[in-house]
């Protein structure tokens, strides 16, 4: 079966072509120039800009794979969670695609394509500990299989991404910060300037940042806009070093407790250096296998959408022309 899927879950429209076997295009349409202004994004001007370029994207994406729309077998979409504007754009093209060209489809959760999109590159043995950390998200799954998780933790403020881009504006590094505070951290010692890290003891397995993003506020402005400007490097380290600590440290953790011999890191914050070098030789410390997709499987793409979307699809899975985006949608845990 030749899938094509389609992921407009947030800022990036993407549609990729899947033959069962290999990617044969994975396109993707950034819109961080239109968000950087704001420092973040403004979700009626993504979903507006995922109207212009859903139509464009897919037409590149089925010209590189060498496929043509009627050798469409089936159609996977990203259902949730996200931004509801920028999903009911990807579904109601799907749903339309689907209805005209009579061809089954279903949609998928977009965090579970995170979690499985190393399949992609790598043979993973199942279980796996699944760690998925992005602007939006930050949580540790076990996964038995496709279709098959368990929920361990969850960040119980901001997501990991979330404190490292609100910490650029406050810095006036842009949107998004992530890279550039990765590429400033390289610059500087990560001790010189110390970071809280919280701990909720009641909840081993769960995040919390916002006290991070709190310390950091006070001491810009205790310490004025010079100290800031003069200490950047040094910020930059020290704030980054107490994130990859405190996601190191719980993933670590939980892997161990549950005996679980493998690590996967997804999302955006997974193309960081720094977190994966930490994790790499936290893990190699108990000898725990880390393990993350290439950068383009990190951020949002639309590969990992029509893998797991053919997936279901084979095991005869459908969703009916009824279906909705839902903005806030777990990943659905199984046996």
């Amino acid at each position: 079966m030749i899938v094509l899927g389609i992921e407009t879950s947030c800022d990036e429209t993407a549609a990729a072509v899947f033959d069962g076997k290999k990617v044969l295009s994975d396109i993707v349409s950034s819109q961080i120039d239109i968000h950087n202004k704001y420092g973040g994004i403004v979700p009626e001007l993504a979903a507006r800009r995922h109207l212009e370029m859903v139509l464009p994207v897919v037409h590149e994406a089925l010209q590189v794979a060498g496929v043509s729309i009627s050798g469409i077998e089936g159609v996977a979409v990203t259902q949730g969670p996200g931004l509801i504007g920028a999903l009911l754009v990807g579904v109601s093209f799907a749903k339309a695609l689907a209805y005209v060209k009579k061809i089954p489809m279903v949609g998928v959760n977009h965090i579970e394509g995170h979690i499985t999109a190393v399949l992609l590159e790598e043979e993973v043995t199942f279980p796996y500990l699944g760690l998925i950390v992005s602007g939006g998200h930050t949580s540790l799954y076990i996964v038995n299989g496709i279709g098959s998780y368990r929920h361990l933790g969850s960040t119980r403020d901001d997501a990991a991404g979330e404190a490292l881009d609100k910490a650029g504006k406050l810095l006036g590094l842009g949107y998004p910060a992530g890279a550039i505070i990765d590429r400033l951290a390289k610059e500087a010692d990560p001790k010189a300037i110390k970071f809280p890290r919280a701990q909720i003891h009641d909840l081993p397995y769960d995040f919390s940042f916002s006290g991070l993003k709190t310390f950091l506020v006070n001491l810009v402005h205790k310490e004025g806009k010079g100290f800031a400007e003069k200490n950047l490097n040094q910020i930059a380290a020290g704030y980054l070093e107490a994130v990859v600590d405190m996601l190191v440290d719980k993933t670590v953790k939980a892997a161990r407790e549950n005996m679980l011999n493998t690590i996967v890191m997804a999302g955006g914050v997974a193309a960081n250096s720094r977190l994966r070098q930490k994790m790499k030789e936290a893990g190699g410390e108990f000898g725990i296998k880390v393990l993350y997709p290439s950068i383009p499987l990190c951020t949002d793409n639309a590969a990992m959408i029509a893998h797991l979307g053919y997936s279901y699809l084979e095991k005869g899975k459908r969703s009916g022309l009824d279906m909705n985006g839902i903005p806030d949608w777990p990943v659905l845990e199984g046996v």
